[in-house]
């Protein structure tokens, strides 16, 4: 936090914290700030839970230590039926920000990765308004919001010198942050008995709570 207080304003951070995280501090000592109560805005992307969970599987897979052995898919998916991962139960982090999004909804913007995909022009429009900085209509006359969408597709991104050769301060190489960027790949891994059971899963979970996938 205190290395984030010397950039100007209207920065962007990207994190995978739980809304917990709005309970508690975010850094230690004088700089420590309460999320919840801070002027930051928080824009929430999630995914359907069986791409998330190959994706998770497979990311997992390629960080961990070769000696270590590999993950098996079935052991993988008991894990996260069970609700453990690294972030933690997957319900329990989109549930707490849909609930946050919806009580707070100046503060916290939900957005479904599948919904972006499937119109992406209108959920940089709904990003924009969020942020205070709407499109004017010359703007939406000028082809400003297309030429947003083409700089930042998959293709463009996952091409660019950085994603490439860059590398994490971890150490890990920016170019394994990119997959396919596509929806219902889980089919290419998993079969369908195997989503059924995420299915529901799922469906116990999110009961009652009107958010579906």
């Amino acid at each position: 936090m205190a290395a984030m207080t010397g950039l100007r304003r209207g920065r962007w951070r990207r994190r995978h914290h739980d809304t917990c995280s709005w309970q508690r501090c975010d850094g230690g000592g004088d700089n420590c700030v309460k999320v919840r109560h801070s002027n930051c805005k928080l824009v929430y992307l999630c995914r359907n839970p069986k791409d998330t969970f190959i994706s998770m599987w497979l990311y997992f897979n390629k960080f961990k230590p070769k000696e270590k052995g590999q993950l098996p898919l079935l052991e993988g998916l008991d894990k996260f039926c069970g609700g453990i991962s690294v972030y933690g139960p997957y319900w329990d982090h989109v549930l707490g920000y849909h609930k946050v999004s919806s009580e707070m909804p100046e503060k916290v913007l939900f957005v479904k990765y599948e919904e972006m995909k499937a119109d992406p022009s209108i959920q940089v429009r709904r990003l924009a308004n969020f942020i205070g900085r709407p499109f004017n209509e010359e703007e939406l006359r000028n082809g400003t919001v297309e030429g947003i969408l083409r700089m930042c597709s998959f293709d463009n991104l996952s091409a660019s010198e950085v994603s490439r050769s860059g590398k994490l301060p971890t150490g890990v190489e920016n170019k394994w942050l990119f997959r396919k960027g596509e929806v219902g790949d889980w089919v290419n891994y998993m079969s369908a008995e195997m989503g059924e059971r995420i299915d529901g899963v799922m469906e116990e979970k999110l009961h009652g709570s009107g958010l579906k996938f």
